[in-house]
């Protein structure tokens, strides 16, 4: 991998762990903030999803906004905006002023995604990219890890409030360094091939079903991991009778499995050239047969390894929802593909945890969990129906941008006057 490259990843490998401890916190704090506000499941449900909805409206707008200030720029941006607002969560003093610091958390979390994958795209060649990306992603894992290790810790001997105070000047520390380590860009010819007319190529990808069908796969695949990491905390305190401090450490082997299995997904999609069906089905298929044996188990060790197997499972899919689009695409397109995929997972976090917590609200916390089998349903019938390579995935982009240009011309043609 080229030093550029690697440096790049490294930076944006901190900066996904930050994003994820202070999105992820909140989960181990529900309970704790549920007792302090009076909330049902269902309103503690409300709560995650308060984020999940602005955060997802802003992954298109932040890919195109990348495009157009630079990645750089908008992932500092990005971080002093979300550190404030989790630093402002702290001062919560009703339930309205939660989610309203929720939503606005959302806002500057979701300009982070497609700048960073805009930035790691200017500094990497096609043939590495989904590599890169690997990496890079499996740092979600690990700020799962870490929020709920450093979380569990700071919530048992401060409390929640505590606990998002301390969190919050995480990001700024970030900031310092990508301005002061991220390397210049790569030169343009390396980093693909260019699309004609790149501007009506883009207004085309965000009508192109193409590219909404790794959308709807990333959806499927985030209805699992939204649900799980929502509620698993919650499950295990209120059913299980864990305590607070160890509700963390319970997730120590699913995240670490996770991080690992997300660069093999990364290192897989790029050795297959794309084809994420050579993954995502086997995997999904594995996915859901464990989540209907995941409320069964018996045990705390049972539940967890069960768990830890779904999260394996599930890395591998990752980076499959976004490979053939990053492959493909010039980095001016990449934000904005970056984006579409993106808002589709956001979708699951809007719907998946307030669904699931009104699930045991109406049922059981069994029939949430075998409610979540939908997701990888939904993910096979989706990697089945798009394209499975750059040439495919290209010529229906181009497709489209043709016909796209055809009608306008033939608009432009016949609103024209005509010479005598």
């Amino acid at each position: 991998m080229l030093r550029t490259t690697r440096t790049t990843a490294v930076l944006l490998f901190v900066a996904w762990a930050v994003d994820y401890i202070d999105r992820q916190v909140i989960n181990l704090a529900l309970p704790s903030i549920g007792e302090t506000f009076g909330l049902t499941h269902g309103e503690r449900g409300l709560l995650l999803s308060a984020f999940f909805v602005t955060y997802a409206l802003t992954q298109i707008p932040g890919g195109l906004v990348a495009a157009r200030f630079g990645g750089v720029r908008m992932i500092c941006v990005a971080l002093v905006l979300w550190s404030v607002f989790t630093g402002l969560t702290a001062a919560a003093w009703s339930f309205a002023a939660l989610l309203v610091l929720r939503c606005l958390f959302g806002v500057a979390q979701g300009l982070f995604p497609a700048a960073a994958i805009d930035t790691l795209s200017r500094r990497s060649v096609p043939e590495q990219r989904l590599t890169a990306n690997g990496w890079i992603q499996s740092s979600n894992a690990v700020g799962g890890l870490l929020a709920a290790v450093l979380g569990g810790l700071l919530l048992a001997h401060g409390g929640w409030r505590v606990m998002f105070t301390a969190t919050s000047v995480l990001g700024l520390l970030v900031v310092a360094a990508v301005r002061r380590w991220m390397p210049a860009p790569l030169p343009a010819e390396r980093t693909g091939p260019p699309l004609q007319r790149t501007g009506r190529a883009t207004a085309t990808l965000l009508k192109s079903p193409a590219i909404w069908g790794f959308a709807v796969m990333f959806f499927a695949y985030d209805t699992v991991v939204w649900g799980l990491n929502s509620w698993s905390a919650s499950y295990l305190m209120e059913e299980r009778g864990l305590r607070v401090g160890d509700a963390g450490l319970v997730s120590l082997g699913p995240t670490l499995l996770a991080a690992v299995t997300a660069v093999v997904g990364g290192r897989l999609s790029d050795r297959f050239e794309g084809r994420p069906r050579l993954i995502v089905v086997p995997a999904m298929c594995a996915a859901a047969a464990l989540l209907v044996w995941l409320p069964l188990t018996t045990s705390l060790t049972g539940f967890v390894v069960v768990a830890t197997l779904i999260s394996a499972v599930l890395g591998l899919c990752y980076m499959p929802c976004f490979s053939v689009p990053l492959r493909s695409l010039p980095p001016d397109l990449t934000g904005a593909a970056s984006g579409i995929v993106l808002f589709g997972g956001q979708l699951a976090g809007i719907v998946v945890p307030t669904l699931f917590g009104h699930v045991v609200d109406a049922h059981s916390y069994r029939a949430a969990f075998w409610s979540l089998v939908l997701g990888p349903a939904l993910a096979v019938i989706a990697v089945l129906c798009v394209p499975q390579t750059s040439s495919r995935f290209l010529a229906r982009l181009r497709a489209a941008v043709s016909d796209t240009l055809t009608k306008e011309d033939d608009n432009d043609a016949s609103t024209a006057p005509h010479s005598t």
